[in-house]
């Protein structure tokens, strides 16, 4: 009788074990995935060594908007992934100076941002025209960050996905966490 149950025991363990990888397996690849920050460059809106959940699946369906904060495979090293917020879309040039960040849409309209949640200003001065896969990154602690302004825009196809959950340190927790409402 116990070789029974034993042999019972291990064929609902095997089961269970095949049903978690079933449904783990896909939502890990293909809809959200963790992520860790590293570095100072997102401070204050993300610290180092906060834990956070990617949404990998919105993208597929939407473009990324400005003032969302993504990860993306760094585009000088893919095999690196960069946390930053998308200051410039597609097709739009980004005028930087030391009074802000300035963009010029593809309509001819010019915007000012508000950059309310960024701290550290120290922007440098340089204009970037994106082509039409092209987003312009910067971190919010912009002294502390490499981003766009160094190493330049960010093609589409690099973006994994953007910052959907924080979940530590615990009392850090929250949906959306570094969202912006930035003009579109």
């Amino acid at each position: 009788m116990d070789e029974e149950r034993h042999d019972n025991f291990f064929i609902e363990l095997l089961k269970f074990a095949f049903i978690a990888f079933v449904i783990v397996v896909p939502v890990r690849m293909f809809v959200a995935q963790p992520f860790f920050v590293s570095g100072q460059s997102m401070v204050p809106t993300f610290q180092d060594k906060q834990y956070l959940i990617v949404d990998e699946f919105t993208y597929h369906f939407s473009n990324p908007k400005r003032g969302d904060v993504i990860i993306f495979r760094y585009p000088k090293d893919t095999s690196l992934f960069f946390i930053k917020r998308i200051i410039g879309l597609p097709g739009e040039t980004v005028d930087i100076s030391d009074a802000g960040v300035t963009v010029t849409k593809t309509d001819g309209k010019k915007i000012t941002l508000d950059e309310s949640y960024v701290v550290n200003h120290g922007n440098g001065n340089v204009t970037y025209i994106l082509n039409n896969d092209q987003y312009f990154v910067m971190g919010d602690n912009r002294p502390e960050s490499s981003d766009s302004r160094v190493w330049g825009p960010v093609p589409r196809e690099n973006i994994v996905g953007h910052a959907f959950v924080r979940l530590l340190p615990l009392n850090t927790i929250g949906l959306f966490p570094g969202s912006a409402t930035e003009p579109q």
